[in-house]
Formats: C-alpha cells, sequence, structure tokens
C-alpha cells in the first residue's frame, strides 16, 4: 500500500479560480480520516478510502453554496493528481504537493 498519509498543498482549478487548501490524511488500513481547509473553511474529511496508491473521499462544502464534493486523486511519491466532482458542475483537476 503507498504512503498516503501527510500534509498535503492541494490546488482545485475551478470555475472561480484556482482554489487552494491543505489536506491532511491519517490512513488506517483501507480507510482513512482528515480534514481540508482552505479559503471556503474548513471541513472534515468524509468516507476517505485508500486503494493502493488511489484515495477517494468526499468534503462537504458551504460556500458558495451548500454541496458534497466528491475526490479522487493518485498518490506518486510526493505529489497526488486527480479531480473533484461538483455535481452537476463537473469534475475540476486537483493536484497537490506533500508538505516536509
Amino acid at each position: 500500500m503507498a504512503d498516503v498519509d501527510g500534509t498535503w498543498e492541494t490546488v482545485t482549478k475551478t470555475p472561480m479560480g484556482d482554489q487552494k487548501a491543505e489536506m491532511t490524511i491519517n490512513s488506517s488500513g483501507d480507510s482513512f480520516t482528515g480534514t481540508f481547509a482552505g479559503d471556503m473553511g474548513q471541513t472534515e474529511i468524509e468516507d476517505g478510502k485508500v486503494n493502493g496508491n488511489t484515495v477517494t473521499f468526499k468534503i462537504s462544502i458551504k460556500s458558495p453554496m451548500p454541496m458534497t464534493l466528491d475526490g479522487e486523486a493518485t498518490v506518486d511519491g510526493d505529489t497526488m493528481n486527480g479531480n473533484v466532482k461538483a455535481g452537476a458542475f463537473g469534475a475540476f483537476p486537483l493536484t497537490g504537493t506533500r508538505k516536509a
């Protein structure tokens, strides 16, 4: 199983511009807990799963409108690449770098 734990500096490319956030991942077997904190506030990660070097998760946001985001990213060393699905708004690219 890949090492996915740590604090990640993430950028999600959205129609409202780049959304930067700090994501923490604390895995235990095939699941993980953590937080997602950025300009839109901080929220607990929900339903975090680890499958090899891929993580999937849900984030409930309140701004700019209440919705649940579905994230999926593949970890390769100290980088992650994936996307965040925002319901009817489509999917947006997510990149991240692990902080030392």
